[in-house]
């Protein structure tokens, strides 16, 4: 069983995202900050991350730069409310860029092609 992390402030999204992915078959784990997030990467291993750009006490493209320094192999998908950052030099340190949405299709699809080991190409990312 494949292992997601969420990481993201917003009660309300980790669990719709926990409910949602755990009827898909995977093992969730969540949090609601960074503080203490390698550690945390670390004790899970998790096989995909699903991070949040804007957090009340975290930059989520900060939270990338330290992953990607730790574990480059790990996909991490951002998910944001605003589709303004995927032009943000930052974000292209992760695989895909999903828009925060109630239809939750499209974040499986990229969940299911990270895990895959797809490759993401310039219209992967929209």
């Amino acid at each position: 069983m494949k292992k997601i992390l969420i990481v993201d402030d917003e009660e309300v999204i980790r669990m719709l995202y926990a409910e949602e992915l755990d009827d898909e078959g995977y093992d969730v784990v969540t949090t609601g900050t960074g503080h203490g997030l390698i550690e945390l990467v670390e004790q899970q291993k998790p096989d995909l991350i699903i991070l949040d750009i804007k957090m009340a006490e975290h930059d989520g493209l900060d939270l990338l730069q330290e992953i990607r320094k730790e574990f480059y192999n790990i996909p991490v998908i951002l998910c944001s409310a605003y589709s303004s950052f995927k032009g943000d030099l930052k974000s292209v340190a992760a695989d895909y860029y999903v828009v925060k949405s109630a239809d939750l299709s499209e974040l499986k699809q990229k969940i299911k092609m990270a895990l895959e080991g797809h490759i993401p190409s310039e219209s992967s990312t929209e």
